[in-house]
């Protein structure tokens, strides 16, 4: 079975006063204009509510299904009226669009589907997994003999209180006279139980429970599937999301509508069911399209890296500076991803008098987006004026500035504490602090520098995060030296050094001075650590811990080093004059001829 975007017919019946629409749907190509009529007739059919179907109706849709070699299916709400009537192929049908009626995770879906099969077999896993998907009160599958009639009735219900194993509950085969009574309580008892369930479930377990999804290239180079997925579990970690549990599937190509496709889709969704999963997190950026597909298919909320990461910096930005920078990054990444969902007075604004086509809504919200855009790039620019009138002034003062990069969470507010005696925030997660931050270190002699703290790097940085964060970025250019931080007791490290490098060299900060943080050492084994400690002779790399405190005398020896040894050749370099002993300058300048005309 399949979902189909929207009902391809539509016929509205009355029945003792109650007005409706019933939606005959499917595969209608080729039938005659009186079966045409005969499925009409079914929409208008009330059937009791305590049975899953009544004998009568049964024998219709058997009759109907085996003259036109095709299966045939009612949706029946609980008082009992037809709302949908779907014809199928020989082998499947094709339940329509049910819209978003009934969707708690707490409740069923308020409909039962009954259809034929003209062989006599039970239900198949695709009518399980609609069952499923759809959270239906019931299905039941009609087994049609030769001669047209009912053979036999296979039914199935949800599991409500399993997690583990299937989600639902296959009954045994019943024959012609052998239905029930009392379908009903069954149904409300079933509800009841799910929801009872549901709130035990919730109020045991954390909330936000998310289902990772990882595609990648059967021939990725640098980071493995397995470490891809690890970091996206650590950033549902920092955004408050209890991950359940993941799936990982190498494919050069996607599919372009739902990347998986479809038979690995539905095995993922199924997984989420059984597991009270609310959320799937994809870890790739989804096309507007394929994020609505999967999302009506799985009835679930779906999101993709880049949404999670945006969610993260909308959480922690705290400056003004950084508010803004996210709320643009924000609206750059929603402006594609606007979608009309209702149909209904689109055209709210016309010419003279309310005449001609207007504009729709959808065109009001993308006009809307934009001007927002361009306000908020507007106050950017004149904060960035003002950093720029800031960082004149030290120049002016001619006081160094010392720039901390490095990968997300490697302890660069950590560091920046230390070095410092300042209470930056600093958390053990992905993008905890995202202002940048500077402050002063005095060294002897009346030395001082700014050490300036900045936005973490991380892997395949959303586009829309790096064009918002550049400007802020790109004051790097004006530091004296870098602190590159690495977390050497990550395993990736090498991989976070990578991107890192990768990021400073797109923004031409590549050639800076820098010195080589390796970080958190005592995090690794005491062998490891003392090997490390022996070998690190070169001038341009420190093993420190900035919880500990150890070998931070190392490292503010080597940043004054760099700083001021490169800071008074640079001066060397602008006027060797200044440095010279001022009375050997008298003496040789007395000692030069004068020169008359």
């Amino acid at each position: 079975m399949e979902l189909l975007d929207e009902p391809k017919q539509n016929c509205y019946s009355q029945s003792k006063g109650v007005t409706f629409i019933s939606k005959l749907s499917g595969n209608l190509s080729g039938l005659k204009s009186n079966q045409i009529q005969r499925l009409k007739k079914l929409s208008e059919r009330r059937i009791r509510e305590n049975v899953i179907v009544t004998p009568e109706v049964s024998r219709s849709l058997s009759e109907l299904s085996r003259e036109i070699g095709r299966q045939v299916g009612i949706l029946i709400d609980r008082i009992g009226y037809v709302t949908h009537v779907v014809v199928g192929s020989d082998s499947s049908i094709d339940i329509p669009w049910l819209d978003r009626i009934r969707t708690s995770d707490a409740r069923l879906r308020g409909l039962r589907l009954v259809h034929t099969h003209l062989k006599d077999e039970a239900l198949n896993q695709e009518d399980l997994t609609d069952l499923a998907l759809l959270r239906l009160d019931y299905i039941t599958a009609i087994a049609v003999d030769e001669a047209g009639l009912p053979k036999a009735y296979y039914s199935a219900c949800i599991k409500p209180e399993d997690e583990e194993g299937e989600p639902w509950t296959v009954l045994p085969r019943r024959n012609p006279g052998q239905l029930q009574e009392g379908i009903l309580e069954e149904i409300l008892d079933l509800e009841g139980r799910m929801a009872r369930y549901r709130r035990n479930f919730k109020g045991s377990q954390k909330e936000n429970r998310a289902f990772l999804v990882g595609v990648y290239p059967e021939h990725q180079r640098g980071r493995t599937p397995n470490q891809s997925i690890e970091e996206l579990k650590e950033l549902c970690r920092t955004a408050g999301v209890h991950v359940v549990d993941s799936f990982i599937q190498r494919k050069n190509r996607m599919d372009p509508a739902t990347v998986l496709g479809k038979g690995k889709l539905e095995e993922i969704v199924l997984k989420a069911i059984q597991k009270q999963v609310e959320l799937l997190v994809f870890d790739l950026e989804l096309t507007p399209s394929q994020a609505k597909k999967i999302s009506d298919y799985a009835d679930l909320k779906v999101i993709d890296r880049t949404q999670l990461i945006l969610d993260i910096f909308a959480r922690n930005a705290k400056s003004r500076d950084g508010k803004l920078q996210v709320e643009l990054a924000q609206l750059k990444y929603l402006k594609g991803r606007l979608t009309e969902l209702d149909d209904n007075m689109s055209r709210l604004t016309g010419g003279i008098g309310g005449r001609g086509p207007g504009e729709t809504k959808l065109e009001i919200g993308k006009r809307r987006v934009e001007e927002r855009i361009s306000r908020l790039e507007q106050e950017l620019k004149s904060l960035k004026k003002r950093r720029e009138i800031a960082r004149r002034r030290r120049k002016k003062n001619e006081i160094p500035v010392c720039g901390i990069v490095g990968y997300t969470n490697a302890g660069k507010s950590t560091l920046l504490n230390r070095m410092t005696n300042s209470e930056v925030l600093s958390e053990d997660k992905l993008f905890a602090t995202l202002d940048p931050t500077s402050r002063r270190l005095r060294f002897p002699e009346e030395k001082e520098i700014i050490i300036s703290d900045t936005v973490g790097f991380i892997h395949d940085l959303p586009p829309e995060l790096s064009n918002a964060f550049k400007a802020t970025l790109e004051e790097l250019a004006d530091s004296d030296l870098l602190l590159h931080v690495v977390d050497i007791s990550n395993p990736d490290y090498r991989l976070q050094m990578e991107a890192v490098e990768c990021i400073l060299d797109d923004l031409g900060l590549a050639d800076l001075p820098m010195i080589l943080v390796f970080n958190k050492v005592d995090n690794l084994p005491e062998e490891a650590r003392v090997e490390l400690m022996r070998e690190s002779d070169d001038p341009d790399t420190v093993y420190v811990s900035a919880f500990q405190g150890t070998g931070m005398d190392l490292l503010l020896n080597r940043i004054e080093e760099k700083i001021y040894v490169a800071a008074e050749s640079k001066l060397r370099r602008r006027d060797p004059l200044e440095f010279m002993d001022e009375d050997w300058v008298e003496e040789k300048l007395s000692d030069e001829p004068i020169v008359t005309s």
